[in-house]
């Protein structure tokens, strides 16, 4: 069943709410899929199920714990490769990268949990370097980059087996 995002919930409680039912449909999205299916590149850019996932694991930590100078693990924006974080390897396993997304998902919650919504801290080189944000912005822009990203799934899910839907009906 999907998370719902509760309807008189403060902001940062409705923030992570959302950000959570949106990580939850991009799991849902590899839901009965095999490794073969999530690693294929389905549209012309070579955009791969489990390279979205990666990358997006990588986001995480980037903005949530490169910015709170927490652990992290995150993989460095290169400017001369702009997907690196999303290029899945071929000693990399499917297993592994929801490994690395759940625990990208469990280090920002802590960081979520932790900290303030009004929080400001600068960025990391690389992520905006040292612009000033809060957690406010931080939960809006991973929000936002999740929800983008989930869509892609979407359509990468449909072109494999037809299956759609935002969110997990059960």
């Amino acid at each position: 069943m999907s998370r719902e995002v509760p309807f008189t919930g403060v902001e940062k409680e409705s923030l992570h709410a959302s950000l959570d039912r949106h990580r939850d449909a991009v799991l849902w999205k590899l839901d009965g899929l095999g490794d073969e299916q999530l690693r294929t590149p389905m549209v012309p850019s070579g955009s791969t199920m489990l390279g979205l996932v990666k990358h997006l694991a990588s986001i995480e930590f980037g903005w949530f714990c490169e910015t709170f100078g927490r652990p992290s693990e995150w993989i460095p924006w290169d400017p001369e490769d702009w997907d690196a974080d999303a290029r899945i390897e071929p000693y990399e396993t499917t297993a592994g990268v929801l490994a690395y997304y759940a625990r990208a998902r469990a280090a920002a919650d802590a960081v979520i949990g932790d900290m303030d919504i009004e929080d400001v801290r600068p960025t990391p080189q690389g992520l905006g370097s040292g612009q000033l944000v809060t957690l406010r912005w931080l939960l809006i822009h991973v929000l936002e980059d999740t929800a983008r990203h989930a869509g892609h799934l979407d359509i990468l899910r449909e072109l494999i087996d037809g299956r759609t839907g935002a969110h997990n009906p059960d």
